[in-house]
Protein backbone atom coordinates (compact mmCIF):
# COMPACT_ATOMS: atom_id res chain seq x y z
CA UNK A 1 0.00 0.00 0.00
CA UNK A 2 1.73 3.18 -0.78
CA UNK A 3 1.63 6.04 1.22
CA UNK A 4 -1.29 7.88 -0.02
CA UNK A 5 -3.41 5.02 -0.23
CA UNK A 6 -2.50 4.78 3.86
CA UNK A 7 -3.48 8.19 4.44
CA UNK A 8 -7.07 7.56 2.81
CA UNK A 9 -7.72 4.81 4.63
CA UNK A 10 -6.59 6.33 8.22
CA UNK A 11 -9.14 8.79 7.13
CA UNK A 12 -11.03 6.19 7.05
CA UNK A 13 -10.71 5.01 9.95
CA UNK A 14 -10.44 7.90 12.00
CA UNK A 15 -14.33 8.23 10.82
CA UNK A 16 -15.25 5.21 12.01
CA UNK A 17 -13.72 5.31 15.40
CA UNK A 18 -15.66 8.51 15.67
CA UNK A 19 -18.24 6.81 14.70
CA UNK A 20 -18.17 3.47 15.83
CA UNK A 21 -17.98 1.54 12.82
CA UNK A 22 -15.06 -0.20 14.02
CA UNK A 23 -13.63 -1.86 16.80
CA UNK A 24 -9.69 -1.89 18.32
CA UNK A 25 -7.72 -4.18 19.57
CA UNK A 26 -7.55 -7.96 19.55
CA UNK A 27 -10.30 -9.09 21.96
CA UNK A 28 -13.08 -6.52 19.95
CA UNK A 29 -11.65 -7.68 16.56
CA UNK A 30 -12.44 -11.63 17.66
CA UNK A 31 -15.23 -10.92 19.43
CA UNK A 32 -16.69 -9.14 16.04
CA UNK A 33 -15.50 -12.13 14.04
CA UNK A 34 -16.78 -14.47 16.03
CA UNK A 35 -20.19 -12.47 16.08
CA UNK A 36 -19.59 -12.25 12.18
CA UNK A 37 -20.02 -8.87 12.20
CA UNK A 38 -16.61 -7.77 11.22
CA UNK A 39 -16.23 -6.96 7.54
CA UNK A 40 -12.65 -6.33 7.04
CA UNK A 41 -9.39 -5.83 9.39
CA UNK A 42 -6.48 -3.68 9.36
CA UNK A 43 -3.57 -5.63 10.82
CA UNK A 44 -0.24 -3.80 12.01
CA UNK A 45 2.70 -6.93 10.53
CA UNK A 46 4.65 -5.42 13.85
CA UNK A 47 2.35 -6.93 16.55
CA UNK A 48 3.54 -9.45 18.83
CA UNK A 49 3.52 -13.12 17.35
CA UNK A 50 1.26 -14.16 19.84
CA UNK A 51 -1.27 -11.18 18.85
CA UNK A 52 -1.08 -12.31 15.00
CA UNK A 53 -1.62 -16.05 15.82
CA UNK A 54 -4.65 -14.70 17.90
CA UNK A 55 -6.23 -12.88 14.42
CA UNK A 56 -4.69 -13.57 11.54
CA UNK A 57 -5.79 -17.35 11.23
CA UNK A 58 -9.40 -16.24 12.64
CA UNK A 59 -9.15 -13.66 9.73
CA UNK A 60 -8.59 -16.17 7.26
CA UNK A 61 -10.68 -19.10 8.44
CA UNK A 62 -13.84 -17.07 8.52
CA UNK A 63 -12.53 -15.71 5.20
CA UNK A 64 -12.22 -11.52 5.93
CA UNK A 65 -10.41 -9.93 4.35
CA UNK A 66 -7.65 -7.49 5.53
CA UNK A 67 -4.83 -5.63 4.76
CA UNK A 68 -1.38 -5.15 6.13
CA UNK A 69 -0.45 -1.23 8.01
CA UNK A 70 2.64 0.23 8.00
CA UNK A 71 3.29 -0.19 11.65
CA UNK A 72 1.61 -0.71 15.28
CA UNK A 73 2.21 2.38 15.72
CA UNK A 74 0.53 4.16 12.74
CA UNK A 75 -1.65 2.17 13.38
CA UNK A 76 -2.50 3.25 17.09
CA UNK A 77 -2.16 6.63 15.91
CA UNK A 78 -5.30 6.42 14.19
CA UNK A 79 -7.37 5.15 16.70
CA UNK A 80 -5.96 7.34 19.51
CA UNK A 81 -3.47 4.68 21.09
CA UNK A 82 0.08 4.51 21.29
CA UNK A 83 0.19 1.37 19.71
CA UNK A 84 -2.59 -1.23 18.37
CA UNK A 85 -2.06 -4.53 17.09
CA UNK A 86 -5.29 -4.56 14.50
CA UNK A 87 -8.74 -2.44 13.73
CA UNK A 88 -11.58 -4.46 12.70
CA UNK A 89 -14.33 -2.76 10.60
CA UNK A 90 -18.05 -3.77 10.83
CA UNK A 91 -19.62 -1.03 9.17
CA UNK A 92 -20.36 -2.20 5.79
CA UNK A 93 -20.69 1.02 4.06
CA UNK A 94 -17.41 1.92 5.78
CA UNK A 95 -15.72 -1.59 4.59
CA UNK A 96 -16.50 -1.14 1.41
CA UNK A 97 -14.69 2.42 1.10
CA UNK A 98 -11.73 1.01 2.42
CA UNK A 99 -11.74 -1.86 0.16
CA UNK A 100 -11.91 0.71 -2.73
CA UNK A 101 -8.94 2.39 -1.27
CA UNK A 102 -6.98 -0.57 -0.89
CA UNK A 103 -7.52 -2.25 -4.45
CA UNK A 104 -6.62 1.18 -6.02
CA UNK A 105 -3.95 1.48 -3.88
CA UNK A 106 -2.45 -1.39 -4.51
CA UNK A 107 -2.96 -2.12 -8.40
CA UNK A 108 -1.79 -5.47 -9.85
CA UNK A 109 -1.90 -6.96 -6.33
CA UNK A 110 -5.73 -8.10 -5.64
CA UNK A 111 -4.80 -10.47 -2.39
CA UNK A 112 -4.35 -8.23 0.59
CA UNK A 113 -0.27 -8.01 1.99
CA UNK A 114 0.33 -10.88 3.62
CA UNK A 115 1.26 -10.19 7.54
Amino acid sequence: MNDDAWRRLSGLLGLGVRSRGVVVGVDRVREAAFKRTLRFAVVAPDASRHSLDKVVPLLEARKIRFVAAPSAEALGAVVGKPTTAVVGVVDLHLARGIRAIVESGSRGAHREETV
